[in-house]
């Protein structure tokens, strides 16, 4: 008798979440490696090479970082330009820490046969495109009040 197939969760975004906390941890620097060519991936398209781009993802350089079981968010600056990044789980190839090389590089084709869901992606990429296409806010000012 066999049993019936369980439609279980990846385990990507558990075994990411764990190394990134294990790197930073220990005082490395977390490099999240990124296949750009994945649907819905968001990155700075003029570092991308062979359709990959390696993300410095160490706190300080970052804000506002999420690993949600479907996909890194956080925002940066690149060459003095702020951006929002948003990385699809699926597109996430590796996590490691750039002092030493470890970490753990997923397989590719672990997505291959799970439902993603679209919808998700969709409103989360749109959500952040509409938040960087407002007007400029004002630069802060001090005053000095006797």
């Amino acid at each position: 008798m066999s049993e019936p197939e369980l439609n279980l969760t990846p385990t990507r975004p558990y075994l990411a979440r764990a190394i990134y906390e294990w790197i930073c941890d220990n005082h490395l620097t977390p490099y999240l490696l990124v296949d750009a060519t994945q649907p819905y991936t968001d990155v700075p398209t003029q570092f991308v090479q062979d359709g990959q781009i390696v993300l410095n993802i160490v706190p300080h350089a970052v804000h506002m970082l999420n690993m949600s079981n479907d996909a890194v968010t956080f925002s940066a600056r690149f060459g003095g330009v702020p951006k929002d990044i948003y990385v699809p789980m699926n597109a996430v190839l590796g996590l490691y820490a750039r002092e030493n090389g470890q970490g753990l590089f997923f397989d590719p084709d672990e997505y291959a046969n799970v439902q993603i869901n679209e919808d998700a992606l969709k409103s989360n990429t749109t959500e952040t495109s509409e938040t960087t296409d407002e007007t400029p806010k004002k630069k802060p000012s001090l005053r000095i009040l006797e």
